[in-house]
This record gives C-alpha cells, sequence and structure tokens, in this order.
C-alpha cells in the first residue's frame, strides 16, 4: 500500500504540473485531528479548476493516480443522481487506496470554505485564500437540545413506532424494518447522544452515524443497543421494537430530568398502543 505521503506527492505534483488546477485541499477524517488516522481513511481531495469540461470529457487523466480497482461519477449517474455542486470521482485503487476526487470551478472557491470547516488549503496558486481556515470538526459536535428539539424527538419516535407496529401487524416486515432503521433508530441514537452530552458535555463530536458512541456509554447499554438490530423474524422484530422502547423510555427519562425538560405523554400512550395491538395480532 502507498504511503500517506505518496499519495500527496502524486497529488500535489500533478496539480501544480496542470495549469487548469489553481488550487487545492484536503477535507474529512484526514483534517480532523480528533479522530486516529487509519488505513482505510479516505483521502477526500477537491481540485480548484478553470475549464471543468476539458477534465470530465475524458478519464485517461486519472490514470496518474494509479490501477483503479473500480470508480463512481455520482455526478454521471442516472439511478442516483447528486445533489452537490461539481464533479466527483470516487475510487478504490488496487492498494487499497481510496480517493474521492471533486472537481469545483475556481470561481466556487471563496464559497467552498463556507461549507464545512474540516478543510485545509494544500495549494493556492493565485493566493485566492489570504487566510486559510484551521479545520475544525465544530460543526459536529453534540447539539445541546432545546425543550422543543428534546419534545420532537420523542414524538418522532412514538409516532413512528406505530408504523412499525403497522407493519408487523400487517405480515409486511420490510416495511417494519425499514421504519425501524431509518426514523425509531436514529431517534433513538439521538437521544443517546444527547444523554453523553449531559454528562460529558456538548463540546466534542461523536463521529458520523455516532460510530464512537461506544467510547462513551457503559457496556451494558451498548450492549442493549447491538440488540436492537437483531430483526431476522417478526418474534425477534417484536422483542427488538421492544427493547427499542425500554431504552428510548430510559434515556429520554434521565435526559429530561438532567435539562430540566417535562416528559412528554407520547410514551405512556403508544406503548398501550403496541401492547394492544401485539395482543391481538
Amino acid at each position: 500500500m502507498r504511503s500517506d505521503e505518496q499519495i500527496y506527492d502524486i497529488v500535489l505534483n500533478f496539480a501544480k504540473e496542470d495549469e487548469r488546477i489553481r488550487a487545492v485541499t484536503l477535507e474529512g477524517s484526514r483534517t480532523n485531528k480528533n479522530i486516529p488516522p487509519d488505513r482505510f481513511q479516505d483521502f477526500d481531495i477537491t481540485f480548484f479548476v478553470t475549464d471543468m469540461e476539458s477534465f470530465t470529457g475524458d478519464d485517461k487523466w486519472l490514470d496518474v493516480f494509479g490501477e483503479r480497482l473500480i470508480m463512481q461519477k455520482p455526478e454521471d449517474m442516472e439511478l442516483f443522481p447528486a445533489a452537490e455542486k461539481g464533479f466527483s470521482y470516487l475510487m478504490l485503487f488496487w492498494d487499497d487506496v481510496k480517493i474521492d476526487l471533486t472537481l469545483l470551478p475556481i470561481d466556487c472557491i471563496e464559497e467552498y470554505f463556507t461549507w464545512d470547516k474540516l478543510v485545509k488549503l494544500l495549494m493556492d496558486k493565485d493566493g485566492r485564500i489570504s487566510n486559510p481556515p484551521v479545520p475544525t470538526d465544530a460543526d459536529y459536535h453534540l447539539r445541546r437540545p432545546t425543550r422543543r428539539m428534546f419534545d420532537d424527538c420523542c414524538n418522532e419516535f412514538w409516532n413512528t413506532t406505530t408504523y412499525v407496529v403497522k407493519g408487523l401487524c400487517r405480515k409486511e416486515i420490510l416495511f417494519a424494518i425499514d421504519h425501524m432503521n431509518e426514523i425509531v433508530r436514529k431517534e433513538l441514537l439521538r437521544m443517546i447522544s444527547w444523554l453523553v452530552g449531559t454528562k460529558e458535555g456538548f463540546d466534542f463530536s461523536l463521529g458520523k452515524n455516532y460510530k464512537f458512541l461506544d467510547h462513551h456509554i457503559p457496556e451494558e447499554m451498548w450492549n442493549r443497543l447491538m440488540a436492537t438490530y437483531r430483526m431476522d423474524s417478526y418474534e425477534q422484530m417484536w422483542e427488538s421494537l421492544e427493547l427499542c422502547l425500554t431504552l428510548f423510555r430510559e434515556v429520554s427519562g434521565q435526559v429530561a430530568g438532567k435539562l430540566g425538560y417535562p416528559y412528554p405523554p407520547y410514551d405512556e400512550k403508544i406503548s398501550g398502543y403496541v401492547a394492544r395491538c401485539k395482543e391481538k395480532f
């Protein structure tokens, strides 16, 4: 596997020699001092160029970065059209190096630095950025919930629970699993993150998709959370849902107490609804 230094040399030497490329940035986890480096980190590179079409018309210029195992061009896909600006090449190479390279018009460079604070300026041929920002993950820190945010989370969790129940009662397990994963579990994770914040402060990040959550909660809670992912049968789905409800009830009760917020009535009403439906169907 090529070293980090080798990859940076390839990227920056190519950019230095190509007059169409006026600036280069690095973003994402490799700019975050709070994330321990590992071999799976992507190189999230952006080239600011003077002529987008001269790059996007032919992919041969990408060969300079190495032999690719696979590549995706989100902006060139019909089934998964990208909503972001620019044109991207998501590339995995023969030696397991992953480079996500984005092209942006040079005129976007000042606006670009307002999109995300986890950005490091690697090259600026024209001196357009007089004060390059220092990368920070501040935008991803835990956010202390307001009373309304807390209530909204509870409402979303308990309201969507009824959709999971509907799917189980109708014997539509994929419908139930989808609502469980996409909404109910997300609100459970959000509430757990708030509990972490009430204990450790709201000045740090738990990482993308709460990937560092297990470092901040008791092992017993982590094991119960993991148990909610068992969803391969109707019996297991009911057990996982009920465990989700119990865990959310405990955690939201603690968060309410620590923040001085009233505990909303959704729990008592929907818990009764879940029990009735399970008994009937």
